[in-house]
Formats: structure tokens, C-alpha cells, sequence
């Protein structure tokens, strides 16, 4: 379970570039659900995210996963509770682009100290669910905005992590590669995973397997 309690962020505070990114966010999301999370570029969105993936800290408030706060963990703490935890699909992919979408698969997974043997499985397994394992040893540089958002998917699904977040995770996809990643969002929730997707998509606002779908504006939750 999920419950985030009066979060806020502020970007540059104290500053004339001060900006509210997230306004006292009250949130629970319980383990096994799907939320979608709409709004318009600049509602807080990712913030929000990247706040419940610990890649950035909040101004205030906190974040409970299975009860342990883990809004301001220190970095290396953050760095392996993601490995266990965590798959994020990030909007900007984050990929290297001179490795391979291979390499940054089996990158990803060293933090958990699993052999060699576990890592190339780990991998294959998440390249075939995101129908991406004919590039697999292609470098990013080379691949298409579709393409690389199929290597960031695949990444994010090879740690087998009990929470899946997804910002805007079919907006580099065509409608058949969009209809294949809401096939393996309907899975891996039918598997209990926890996720949580941000998206301008209009697929996602009529899932027959969403539980709930919320809206920010201006850094509000409604």
C-alpha cells in the first residue's frame, strides 16, 4: 500500500523563481490497485511520480510504502529500495544511449546482486513482454522515440517490482504498440502488482480494469 500525506513541493524556494509544483497531496492507493493519474503538462504529475519513485524528496509531508516512509531516504537507501521495489517508466526514457537496450536492462539489475544466469533471464523475459527483444542488442542511439520507449518499458518490468509507475508511457507508441502495453498493464495487475500511470491517453480513461482515476490541476489532486 501506498499513502502519501500532505505532500508539497517547491522548486528554487526562498527565490523570485520559487514555483508550487504539488499543493498538500493526500493520496492512498492499495496494493493491487491501477490508478491513473490525468492532468496537463505542468500539473505535477511527474513530480509526483518521481517523488513516490524516491528519485526527487519532497518540500513536505511523506510517503508510506507497506508503512516505511521513504520520502527522504538518503540516496544510496533510495537507490537499492527502488531496485527491490520500484519499476518506473520515466517520460524522457533514461536510457544510455550508447549502450544496448540489453546493457540497460542488466544495468538496472546489478543493484540487486542477482548471478549473471538471473540477470540475462530477468532481462529476456522483460524484453519479450515489451515486444522489443528483436533490438535487444541494438544501441539507443539508433532506435526510434517507439522503440526506445518499448527499452524503457521492458526495463522497468525486468526487476519484477511490486509497484509499477508509468509517466506517459504510450506517448511515443503507436495504437497497436499502445493496445499491447495496456495488455501488459491488464497482466500484471491480475498478478497484484501496484500501479500507478500518468497519461494524456484517452485509452486509459475507459479501462474496464482501473480502480480509480484522479486529476491534478496546479499542483492540486481532485
Amino acid at each position: 500500500m501506498i499513502v502519501i500525506k500532505n505532500l508539497s513541493k517547491t522548486f528554487f524556494p526562498d527565490t523570485p523563481k520559487a514555483y508550487v509544483a504539488l499543493k498538500n497531496i493526500n493520496l492512498t492507493i492499495q496494493q493491487g490497485e491501477l490508478i491513473i493519474l490525468k492532468g496537463v503538462s505542468g500539473s505535477g504529475k511527474s513530480t509526483l511520480l518521481s517523488i513516490i519513485a524516491t528519485l526527487q524528496k519532497p518540500s513536505t509531508g511523506e510517503v508510506l510504502i507497506e508503512s516505511k516512509s521513504v520520502a527522504k531516504l538518503p540516496d544510496l537507501h533510495a537507490s537499492h529500495f527502488r531496485a527491490k521495489s520500484i519499476g518506473f517508466v520515466p517520460q524522457n526514457f533514461n536510457l544510455f544511449e550508447h549502450f544496448s537496450i540489453l546493457e540497460n536492462i542488466a544495468t538496472a539489475l546489478i543493484p540487486l546482486g542477482l548471478s549473471p544466469k538471473e540477470i540475462a533471464h530477468k532481462s529476456e523475459v522483460a524484453l519479450e513482454k515489451a515486444q522489443i527483444s528483436h533490438k535487444k542488442d541494438a544501441h539507443v542511439s539508433t532506435l526510434s522515440g517507439g522503440e526506445k520507449q518499448r527499452a524503457a518499458i521492458a526495463r522497468a518490468l525486468a526487476n519484477d517490482a511490486p509497484i509499477l509507475l508509468c509517466d506517459e508511457p504510450t506517448a511515443n507508441l503507436d495504437a497497436d504498440n499502445t493496445e499491447k502495453f495496456i495488455m501488459i498493464i491488464k497482466e500484471l495487475k491480475a498478478k497484484g502488482k501496484t500501479i500507478l500511470i500518468s497519461t494524456h491517453d484517452p485509452l486509459f480513461d475507459s479501462l474496464d480494469f482501473c480502480d480509480k482515476i484522479y486529476h491534478l490541476k496546479e499542483g492540486n489532486l481532485a
